[in-house]
């Protein structure tokens, strides 16, 4: 099948929405942070990190972001942590009834529902952070191309 590749994003394509979900490795007590960043135009994630839940954890996401998506809005809940890195200019807090952040709210539940290991009560899970980024890294690649090849 022939790959198409979208055409450049105008910048006013250029937005992203921005959440966090947790899973856990070994046991509920290890909680994991999965930080995204979805592009509204192609609902692709254009960065991810695992960690914590802290601004720490959110500048890691930030770093990653291309730099042509850090010149365009950026959409994310009320946590605080967004509020202390990404700069007010480009960044707007709305709540999830808002609609705003609704194309990452669905890519989180489609996670949930693909991968057991990221359902939150379920008796799978990850045993390593190696094997939960593994498997993570895959569906993000798998997600990505067949939203080009649609």
């Amino acid at each position: 099948m022939a790959r198409t590749l979208l055409p450049a994003p105008t910048p006013e394509a250029l937005v992203l929405e921005l959440d966090e979900l947790w899973s856990f490795v070994g046991r509920k007590a290890d909680k994991r942070w999965v930080w995204l960043a979805l592009a509204r135009h192609t609902r692709q994630v254009v960065a991810y990190v695992i960690g914590d839940r802290s601004e720490r954890s959110c500048r890691r996401l930030w770093r990653r972001i291309p730099e042509s998506y850090k010149r365009g809005r950026c959409y994310s809940d009320f946590w605080e942590a967004y509020r202390g890195v990404i700069p007010e200019e480009h960044h707007e807090v709305v709540s999830k009834e808002s609609g705003e952040l609704a194309h990452v709210e669905r890519w989180n539940n489609t996670l949930r529902q693909r991968l057991a290991r990221f359902v939150r009560k379920t008796l799978s899970f990850s045993k390593s952070d190696e094997m939960h980024q593994a498997c993570l890294k895959l569906f993000l690649h798998w997600h990505n191309e067949s939203v080009i090849l649609r």
